[in-house]
């Protein structure tokens, strides 16, 4: 028997019974599936780890607080035997096979009628990999094949009809691999992708040849015209019926203008995925080595738009607000406003003295820092040629931790 291959079955456990003697760390690992399956869980144990007992308390699980004694699994379909007592573990092993019960043995994986696979869900699929007595290598496989079709790079073709429509993806600071697994997973299912100047751009390689990317920097118009023009280009393409994905870079609705572009297709009927990227704002500053927040010196972060001068009309920002705070200060698309900003803080109470970091293209290959003061921020840009993309961090956390 120990020789034959186990033959793979998915049980549907919803409603039905399934026992699990023993409230140890195996337990704690393996209910989290049971309550998910519906399960009718009863637990026998004398004792809980704190994460049971928390099951127990609300409610997904009864809980028999007793040693394992004959006839508890009366009734079972499945049953899970997880204690300590390598005698208790035995005599329910021998009233699973009377009473033929599938029956997992965390002690003893060869006197089980039943082994627990390796088990990963994504999106609809469930992955589980049984490779006999070896765990990790099931754990291992089950992972790589769970992160292929996260992140797109295991293709599976879908046998059904997709339902065509727009995903506003937050593309993240510029690295690559800081995308969100969702976002890479719609990349790689997309037929069409209008992609920011500031997305990540080596993702863009890696797509299929049959994907159409729009760079949304040469949609024409003009600039004034620029996000009307992009707004279009997401309709026409999702009303042919394709799968659109808006890469931008940081996050969707950090100064993306996605709520305008989801407002567009929403006007239209066309169905909106909103899937949520790492902003530059926090990201930037750690991977420089700057905590945006630290115990003792910011107890807060207020991050600001800086692509209009504080003496501009069109300017929404507070700056004798801003002035007052204690706490860090992020400015995004600054650069070029640098010296109006930094003075206008100075005019309005903020200490000449106070450290400043930019970071010029963070997280990428080319990612840089210079620091300087709010008295010598311009002039130091200036001299260092810093241009977009970069973040502003103004504060004492400047000084925090070591440089990125």
């Amino acid at each position: 028997m120990e020789d034959a291959p186990a033959y793979p079955v998915g049980l549907r456990l919803q409603g039905r019974r399934v026992v699990v003697i023993g409230g140890g760390q195996v337990a704690q690992r393996r209910l989290p599936a049971l309550v998910s399956a519906g399960a009718d869980l009863v637990l026998v144990s004398p004792s809980a780890t704190p994460s049971v007992e928390a099951m127990a308390t609300a409610g997904e699980l009864r809980w028999e607080r007793r040693a394992y004694r004959d006839g508890d699994l009366h009734g079972a379909w499945y049953a899970l035997i997880a204690t300590t007592d390598p005698a208790a573990n035995a005599a329910a092993s021998a009233e699973a096979e009377a009473r033929r019960v599938w029956c997992v043995r965390s002690d003893d994986a060869g006197a089980a009628t039943a082994w627990t696979p390796a088990t990963g869900r994504t999106e609809g699929v469930t992955v589980a990999v049984l490779t006999g007595r070896d765990p990790r290598r099931s754990a291992a496989v089950r992972d790589a094949v769970v992160a292929g079709l996260r992140d797109g790079s295991l293709v599976a073709p879908q046998h059904r009809a997709r339902t065509a429509g727009v995903a506003l993806v937050g593309g993240g600071p510029g690295d690559p691999d800081l995308i969100t697994v969702r976002g890479r997973r719609l990349l790689a299912e997309a037929d069409v992708v209008i992609a920011d100047r500031l997305g990540p751009r080596d993702l863009l390689d890696e797509l299929p040849p049959h994907v159409e990317v729009i760079d949304a920097a040469k949609i024409p118009y003009g600039r004034a015209m620029a996000q009307e023009a992009i707004n279009a280009a997401l309709i026409e393409h999702a009303k042919a019926g394709k799968a659109v994905v808006r890469l931008k870079g940081g996050d969707p609705y950090v100064f993306g203008r996605g709520m305008e572009e989801a407002e567009a297709l929403a006007a239209e009927g066309i169905p909106v995925t909103v899937v949520p990227g790492i902003s530059s704002s926090i990201s930037v500053p750690g991977a420089a080595g700057i905590p945006v927040t630290h115990r003792g010196v910011a107890h807060e972060f207020t991050v600001v738009s800086g692509h209009v001068a504080p003496d501009d009309p069109r300017s929404l920002v507070d700056w004798a607000a801003l002035a007052r705070l204690r706490g860090t200060l992020v400015l995004l698309m600054a650069v070029e406003r640098i010296g109006a900003i930094a003075d206008t803080l100075v005019a309005e109470g903020r200490a000449a003295d106070t450290p400043v970091a930019v970071i010029q293209e963070g997280t990428t290959a080319a990612q840089r820092r210079v620091d300087a003061t709010l008295a010598t921020i311009a002039r130091t840009v200036a001299d260092q040629d810093i241009r977009p993309p970069a973040v502003v961090v103004v504060g004492d956390v400047v000084n925090v931790g070591t440089r990125g």
